[in-house]
């Protein structure tokens, strides 16, 4: 295929990071031209000048559309942009220069209708960020559930850094309209309509997650409680490791409980799991203090998916209740 990429970013109240991810694509080594599609869902903060700063420096479009949530503003986009591959992203990426020609480089040696790539964390970004990013993509924590290198095969991309041919995208109708799981669940149907995917690692972006602790366990949680809703709808994708979070953050509980009564073993564990956890952060981010904070976002995680993953689950089994009934607010309507 002759790849033309479209870049395709909703965006929502974030003018200042709109500007900073559209001033990394204008920093891109790729030597051929690229369409960057800005989708504006809603917002009252809009970021129309901002992107119009960049026009005649890049080819950019600009659209303002009714709120719908971030699924359906990309499907917006892409129905409107010009290329035959899109690269979604979220408004708080940045993108290294090197991303398009790696992206290209590995689509030309072993083309797939859909990739995704990994996030890194930057070194402007603060220590909570750091913290965080360790704990959404190390091995260690959850984010060894997915994105292996010798799983390219299975891998699900996530929207925040997601490619998909124009192809796979007609074919599968884009994203629906839960948020979030809106990326697993059309990487699924993706699959069911026997296109492959792949992760790229060298395509990676910066993900600043501009949150704080509380938003976080709320993200997460929300994480946690789309999951069973996926499973019910893509039974065949539905895998204990899902279950490893809740499991966790209950023989936690249990291994206090039994300390109390003079057991101590199981804490024992526990703790030098943290431990492993606080080494491994502390080397790979150079910071004692983001190791530290890293074991604590990572409880956040874990405690936060985990009762969000046993609540769905519960519901979505024994309720007669559609899922859209049961939990309103994950899905957008469009």
């Amino acid at each position: 295929m002759n790849l033309s990429f479209s870049f395709i970013i909703p965006v929502y109240n974030r003018p200042s990071e709109i500007e900073e991810l559209l001033e990394s694509l204008l920093k891109q080594t790729y030597p051929k031209e690229f369409e960057v599609v800005v989708i504006e869902d809603g917002s009252t903060v809009p970021s129309k000048e901002v992107v119009a700063s960049y026009e005649g420096q890049l080819n950019i479009s600009y659209f303002q559309k009714p709120n719908s949530g971030p699924g359906d503003s990309r499907n917006f986009g892409m129905k409107n942009a010009k290329g035959n591959y899109f690269i979604v992203l979220d408004s708080d990426c940045i993108l290294p220069p090197q991303y398009l020609e790696e992206a290209e480089k590995s689509l030309t040696q072993e083309f797939v209708h859909c990739y995704g790539g990994p996030d890194a964390a930057h070194s402007s970004f603060s220590d909570v960020q750091k913290a965080i990013n360790y704990a959404m993509t190390s091995f260690l924590t959850t984010g060894g559930i997915r994105g292996r290198k010798d799983a390219v095969n299975i891998f699900q991309p996530r929207s925040f850094n997601m490619g998909i041919s124009k192809e796979a995208f007609e074919a599968t109708g884009g994203y629906g309209n839960i948020h979030p799981g809106e990326d697993p669940d059309l990487t699924i149907r993706i699959w069911e309509k026997g296109y492959e995917t792949k992760l790229i690692p060298e395509a990676f972006v910066y993900h600043k997650r501009r949150i704080d602790w509380n938003k976080f366990y709320i993200q997460v949680r929300k994480f946690g409680m789309v999951r069973p809703i996926l499973n019910k709808w893509h039974p065949t994708t539905a895998k204990l490791t899902y279950w490893f979070p809740t499991l966790f953050i209950l023989f936690l509980l249990t291994s206090i409980g039994f300390a109390f009564l003079g057991f101590k073993a199981p804490l024992i564990c526990v703790l030098i799991y943290f431990l492993v956890l606080f080494m491994d952060a502390t080397v790979s981010t150079k910071s004692l203090k983001v190791g530290s904070m890293a074991v604590f976002a990572t409880l956040v995680q874990f405690g936060g998916y985990g009762f969000g993953f046993l609540k769905s689950t519960f519901y979505t089994t024994f309720s007669s209740r559609t899922p859209e009934e049961i939990f309103p607010k994950l899905f957008f309507r469009t």
